[in-house]
């Protein structure tokens, strides 16, 4: 098993879930079999990260677009939500995992959405990792929305625009109670973001695997950190000014 440095662990990780569908193909199957298998990747990705101290790990779960695929395929990711919310629920709240969610879940089917909130409100006090899943989500509509409100807040006098910079406007963002993403993994060998958490990634580090996400395990999660800590987060610095800053 790879080693980690436990005193450089990413605070937040994000990871595009891809290539269900793909291992659904290679293993002559249907999609939504490539999907319950992705769904046991997640339950591993979720107690490995609990395991190795990770605080914030967010899922990209169901996308915006996604609504656009198949309806039957479509129906069957929300029952397969629906059964993961149910048979993992206790699972969360015993390892101390608070579930919190991104995007517009008012989309989602009414059982679906019925489920979230209440493990939302179960698991509401739970302090030592957040699962955060991003369910009809998109990071262009996020953006927007968060430009609306502070548009609305702007005419009604709750805030000066001049007052208006980066810190501001991500509060107004789904993701408002917590941090940018540390590190963000992509599965399946695609290099694209697809809308995801585009202004948090600002950055993030970037690692792309061609690891099928069914086939994404414990191991595979190792390597990621580990390429992670090998890395110079240097925020526009230079190096020299960095170490400076450390030092200070």
């Amino acid at each position: 098993m790879t080693k980690l440095d436990q005193n450089n662990l990413p605070q937040h990780i994000a990871i595009i879930m891809d290539g269900n569908g793909r291992w659904a193909k290679q293993h002559a199957i249907g999609r939504i079999r490539g999907h319950k298998k992705g769904a046991q990747a997640v339950r591993a990705t979720v107690r490995t990260c609990r395991e190795i101290g990770i605080q914030y790990l967010t899922l990209f779960a169901f996308s915006i677009e996604n609504w656009g695929r198949p309806t039957k395929e479509v129906d069957g990711l929300m029952s397969l939500l629906e059964e993961y919310l149910a048979k993992e629920l206790n699972e969360l709240h015993k390892q101390g995992i608070k579930l919190t969610t991104i995007g517009d879940i008012d989309q989602l089917k009414p059982s679906v959405k019925e489920k979230i909130i209440s493990a939302k409100k179960i698991t509401a006090n739970n302090d030592k990792m957040i699962l955060n899943l991003a369910l009809s989500y998109g990071g262009r509509d996020e953006i927007i929305d968060a430009v609306k409100q502070i548009v609305q807040d702007s005419q009604n006098g709750i805030i000066n625009s001049d007052e208006i910079n980066k810190e501001i406007f991500s509060k107004y963002l789904n993701t408002c109670e917590i941090p940018d993403p540390d590190l963000l993994i992509r599965t399946s060998g695609e290099y694209r973001i697809s809308n995801f958490l585009l202004w948090q990634l600002a950055y993030t580090e970037l690692y792309f695997t061609k690891v099928l996400w069914p086939d994404f395990k414990k191991e595979d999660i190792f390597k990621a950190i580990a390429s992670y800590q090998k890395r110079e987060r240097r925020f526009g610095l230079t190096g020299e000014q960095l170490e400076e800053k450390l030092l200070n």
